[in-house]
C-alpha cells in the first residue's frame, strides 16, 4: 500500500514539473522573441549612428541578442518535444542549449557592461573628431547621412555646440558650403542654405550638443539590452532546475 502510495505521489511530482516546463518553454519562446526583437530594433532604428561609433562593441552586442534570442525561440521549441518524450538524453541536449544560451547571454551582458564604462570617453573623442574632419567629405557620404540624421532626430547641432563646426572641413575647406556657418541639418525647419544663420531661432542650441544625446540613447539602449538579458536569464536558471528535476524523476523511473 505504502508502495502504490509512492508511486502514484512519485507521477503527481512528474507530471507537476512536466506541466511546469511547458509554462517555462512557452514563456521561454516569448522571451526569445523579446530579446530578438531588441537586437533589431538597435540595429535598425538607430543603426545608422554606429558609424560614428570608433568600437564596434556597441553592434557587437546587438549582433549577440539576435543569435540568443534566436537560439531561444528554437531551443524552447525543443524543451517541448524533450518533455512529451521523456527521454534523459532529449533533456540533457535541451539542458546543454539552455546552458550555451546563458553563456551567450552572459557574454552580451559583460560587453553591454565594459562598453557603458567607456561610452562617455569614446563619445567624446571620437564623436567630435569625426564630425568635424569626415562631414560632406569624398568617399565619407554614409558619415554624412548619419551625422545629419543624428542631428535632426536629437534635435541638436555640433558634437558639443553649434560652434564645432567653426573648425570642421565642412566650413573651412568645402566649396559646397556657399557660406554656410552649419550644416542645413542643424535647422529647425531644413530649407535651401538655412545654415548661413546660426540664430537659436533657427538651428538648434543644445546644452552638450550631440554628444550628450547620443550618450543619453546609447545608454538607455544598453540599459534595456541589459534589463532583457537578465529577465530571460532568471528564466532560465528556473528551466534548467526544472530540466534537472524532471531529468532525474525520469532517471529513476524502472520503465
Amino acid at each position: 500500500m505504502g508502495s502504490m502510495y509512492k508511486d502514484e505521489q512519485d507521477d503527481w511530482v512528474t507530471v507537476c514539473l512536466k506541466y511546469l516546463l511547458f509554462v517555462f518553454n512557452f514563456l521561454f519562446w516569448m522571451g526569445g522573441g523579446v530579446v530578438m526583437g531588441v537586437g533589431i530594433w538597435t540595429l535598425v532604428d538607430k543603426g545608422e549612428y554606429l558609424s560614428l561609433l570608433a568600437s564596434s562593441t556597441f553592434a557587437v552586442s546587438a549582433y549577440i541578442l539576435i543569435l540568443a534570442g534566436g537560439l531561444v525561440m528554437v531551443t524552447g521549441f525543443l524543451g517541448c518535444c524533450a518533455v512529451i518524450r521523456e527521454q534523459r538524453s532529449c533533456l540533457s541536449t535541451y539542458f546543454s542549449c539552455l546552458l550555451l544560451i546563458f553563456i551567450i547571454e552572459l557574454v552580451a551582458g559583460v560587453l553591454a557592461y565594459v562598453y557603458y564604462q567607456a561610452l562617455s570617453e569614446e563619445l567624446k573623442q571620437h564623436l567630435s573628431k569625426t564630425m568635424t574632419e569626415n562631414y560632406a567629405q569624398p568617399g565619407k557620404e554614409s558619415i554624412t547621412q548619419s551625422v545629419d540624421r543624428l542631428q535632426q532626430d536629437f534635435k541638436c547641432c555640433g558634437s558639443n555646440n553649434s560652434f564645432d563646426w567653426m573648425h570642421s572641413a565642412y566650413i573651412i575647406t568645402s566649396p559646397e558650403t556657399e557660406k554656410r556657418l552649419v550644416p542645413d541639418s542643424c535647422c529647425k525647419t531644413i530649407t535651401p542654405q538655412c545654415g548661413k544663420r546660426d540664430h537659436p531661432s533657427n538651428i538648434y542650441k543644445v546644452e552638450g550638443g550631440c554628444i550628450t544625446k547620443l550618450e543619453q540613447f546609447l545608454a538607455d539602449h544598453l540599459l534595456i539590452i541589459g534589463a532583457v538579458g537578465i529577465g530571460v536569464a532568471c528564466l532560465q536558471i528556473c528551466g534548467m532546475v526544472f530540466t534537472c528535476c524532471l531529468h532525474r524523476r525520469i532517471k529513476l523511473d524502472p520503465y
